[in-house]
């Protein structure tokens, strides 16, 4: 495992490390704070959170960064690895009496260099709408805490919309508002729209229309956070009672799920792709759950504590010739992949489709992604063909990645599995990384739902008021419906909540929500290294950079290789 030695060197912080593609460096002057750079005694407060926005605006400059610590939220220009930080001159600084910031999130859709939306979620269960370049605040929702009086764990806008946005509370509920309506003056009473396995969706009754448009209730404990999927279709949701759910957005249909190893899931993300969902949490481990086949492909090892942040690198893609059985798709397919990040607006399903193409030259794909935890730790991670194509012999495997005494699939693991486009689910894993092991898949089969299911599920509830959506990339069958009368469930008068049954985690381990350790590969770490004095709770990846930041409140940027040299330059440049 590539942790560090024990002892003096384990505990020393890290300033640099070195992957297959160079050096990445901190930068210490482009490290962003309280403009008094005194670290925040952190004790009971809210974890550090960042957001960023570019503002395409003339000048080249257009990144705008906001971080919360403590009681206090901060808006300033982002000048990466080109310049050093000015903390002297915050664009908006916000200051809290009685709550505190708890998350927040940019409309990237209507950003521009005269204004930009920001939301904001707070401890008491309240989420303001303000505009920090006019210093503006516009609406408060759920002021009056009537509709939910836990703190707000995640907050984003509905992909493609300019109104619409989604809230998760530490109760469990998540709930889907409108900027242009209102929240009444009493309490919302529901009326039950879909109820499934561990979730109920209700929406409002209500003589006029007023937020909340919709109530979702998922799982058991607090939904720790969502993720909504690169083309806006599904939502990965991971909650306290250890379970990732992914829900059809539109249609409000369950997906798949997955149990942890045990303890709650506190972060997600997908893939560039849309086609792997990462999972990190109590348990100390990251998850890697395959969309098309709802299973576990492996999980990774490196943290010694919960891990509170996981995100792709859509920057940091290889793409290698391989044997033909491995893989088919063209190679401009691979080469978008490389663009995956400049280009996150478009949907994803095009490129899915093209890799049916048996006509080109096969490649293969290594996804790269990182984690944070809060034993202080970054951890990058290469997800690779050995574990994406276990049918081809693993003495091919170029990576870090060892396949821990694999084995078979537990029966009955993929009953459920719902096919990507162009894939089957894959055939058994071998037991060995170094002896070639010919396979047969019973799978392929059965993973024929397709398209065709994924299509049809995207019935169109969700935007209620779809003409300020600028959906310019989605496809029609995509466009969502002004009314939710598409969706079909026993609806009745009544609040029907979610059955509160526990799943007790004896019955789950070892079946295909949870399979036993020694039946999915083990992730070794590209690199881990202790790079903060207190917990990590930020990690993002930017072109030229990686974000990270602490509960102290220092915002830390990485620059990748070649990018130090080139800020050296320009310093020289500067002097002379």
């Amino acid at each position: 495992m590539a942790t560090e030695g024990g002892g003096k060197e384990m505990n020393e912080i890290k300033t640099q490390f070195t992957t297959r593609e160079g050096l990445y460096k901190l930068l210490p002057h482009s490290e962003y704070s309280r403009p008094n750079r005194v670290p925040f005694n952190s004790q009971g407060s809210n974890p550090v959170r960042v957001s960023f926005v570019n503002l395409n605006d003339q000048s080249g400059n257009g990144d705008r960064l906001c971080f919360n610590v403590g009681r206090e939220l901060y808006f300033y220009i982002y000048k990466g690895v080109r310049k050093a930080a000015d903390l002297s001159k915050p664009i908006d600084k916000r200051i809290y009496k009685g709550t505190q910031p708890t998350c927040h999130d940019f409309n990237h859709l209507t950003a521009t260099a005269e204004s930009v939306s920001l939301l904001v979620g707070f401890s008491a269960g309240q989420v303001q709408l303000i505009d920090p370049i006019k210093k503006e605040t516009s609406k408060l929702f759920n002021e009056e805490r009537l509709i939910d009086k836990s703190r707000v764990t995640c907050v984003r806008w509905v992909p493609g919309s300019e109104s619409l946005f989604l809230v998760a509370h530490a109760s469990g509920s998540m709930y889907l508002y409108n900027v242009e309506h209102t929240c009444g003056t009493t309490a919302p009473h529901y009326q039950l729209l879909k109820q499934g396995e561990s979730f109920a969706v209700h929406t409002c009754k209500s003589k006029s229309t007023r937020n909340p448009l919709l109530k979702w209730t998922v799982g058991e404990g607090a939904l720790n956070e969502f993720a909504f999927s690169p083309d806006g279709k599904f939502l990965a949701c991971v909650s306290q009672d250890g379970f990732l759910r992914v829900f059809d957005f539109d249609s409000v249909e369950l997906h798949g799920t997955m149990k942890s190893y045990f303890g709650g899931l506190l972060c997600a993300c997908w893939s560039p792709d849309g086609r792997y969902i990462v999972t990190g949490g109590e348990d100390d481990l990251v998850t890697v759950w395959a969309f098309g086949d709802c299973r576990v492909i492996a999980r990774g090892h490196g943290h010694r504590s919960w891990v509170s942040v996981v995100a792709f690198d859509p920057y940091t893609t290889s793409v290698e010739e391989s044997d033909p059985m491995e893989f088919s798709g063209s190679d401009e397919d691979f080469q978008d992949l490389l663009h995956f990040g400049r280009d996150r607006a478009n949907s994803t399903q095009s490129r899915l489709s093209k890799r049916n193409s048996a006509e080109s030259r096969p490649v293969s794909v290594t996804y790269r992604f990182g984690s944070v935890g809060q034993d202080t730790q970054l951890c990058l991670w290469d997800l690779t063909e050995d574990i994406l194509f276990p049918h081809q012999p693993l003495s091919r495997a170029r990576t870090h990645t060892n396949v821990m005494n694999a084995t078979s699939p537990p029966a009955g693991s993929t009953g459920n599995s719902v096919a990507t486009p162009g894939n089957s689910a894959p055939p058994p894993l071998p037991r060995s990384n170094s002896l070639p092991h010919s396979t047969v898949s019973s799978a392929g089969s059965k993973s024929s739902v397709a398209d065709g299911a994924l299509a049809s599920g995207v019935s169109k509830f969700a935007t209620l008021s779809l003409h300020d959506r600028k959906d310019r990339h989605h496809e029609k069958d995509h466009k969502r419906n002004h009314s939710m009368g598409h969706i079909s469930s026993k609806s009745s008068d009544k609040l029907n909540l979610v059955t509160k049954a526990k799943t007790d985690p004896a019955k789950t381990l070892g079946t295909p929500l949870c399979p036993r350790m020694e039946d999915v590969p083990l992730l070794e770490p590209l690199i881990c290294k202790k790079i903060a004095h207190e917990r990590l709770t930020v990690l993002i990846f930017l072109e030229d950079c990686i974000v990270t930041a602490c509960q102290e409140g220092f915002i830390c940027t990485w620059g990748r290789p070649g990018k130090v040299l080139e800020t050296r330059t320009l310093a020289v440049c500067t002097r002379t």
